[in-house]
């Protein structure tokens, strides 16, 4: 009887790692919901230069999940705390144009809308799903693996990589267009290129 329990808690085990690691890569709650709103404003700060991130606009993860303004800003600027909202935070600023993308991006718009191009700071990294030296939106497409992107700056404009001359993914210089033939292309631009893979 001792020997069925141990076996049918191994099974168990197994069953649970095996979903987990094959169905997405939201694994964990959002890191931020275990952080009280100044260790949030604090982090969202900590993606951009004081100069832009001291004026910005803050939005923190609320306790439900949501994004919540703490703090308007006066510089064009807004920060957050945590974009992705998965077990490693990724914050961001962004100015005016990139925030209109951003939310085009996340609401499912078939395009973004600014009609300027957007700057955005992401001086902690952040992170991208990639296949086959392919980065993919979607992190729930099969078979993607998480990778880490070193610190770097944002501009959301629709470039096209063959008139542009960038590569679509990143090599040695640190500069790639990111979702390149998509109508969400943008250019990446990593502040030390040496720091790639690491």
């Amino acid at each position: 009887m001792k020997q069925a329990a141990i076996l049918f808690f191994a099974i168990t085990l197994l069953i649970a790692f095996e979903t987990e690691s094959e169905a997405t890569h939201e694994t964990a709650k959002p890191a931020v919901l275990y952080m009280s709103d100044n260790e949030q404003i604090k982090l969202a700060r900590s993606a951009a230069p004081p100069a832009i991130s001291d004026d910005a606009s803050i939005i923190i993860v609320n306790w439900d999940g949501k994004h919540r303004k703490v703090i308007t800003g006066s510089n064009g600027f807004t920060c957050y705390s945590d974009l992705d909202k998965i077990d490693v935070p990724v914050p961001s600023c962004m100015d005016e144009a990139a925030l209109q993308w951003w939310n085009d991006f996340i609401t499912g718009k078939p395009g973004p809308t600014n009609k300027a191009p957007g700057f955005a700071y992401m001086a902690r990294g952040a992170l991208r799903w990639e296949k086959d030296n392919k980065t993919y939106m979607d992190w729930h497409e099969p078979g993607t693996k998480r990778v880490t992107e070193p610190a770097h700056w944002l501009i959301f404009w629709p470039f096209d990589a063959k008139s542009a001359k960038f590569p679509t993914y990143p090599g040695k210089f640190g500069s790639y267009i990111m979702y390149d033939g998509t109508p969400w292309s943008h250019l990446m631009i990593y502040q030390d290129p040496l720091l790639m893979g690491k």
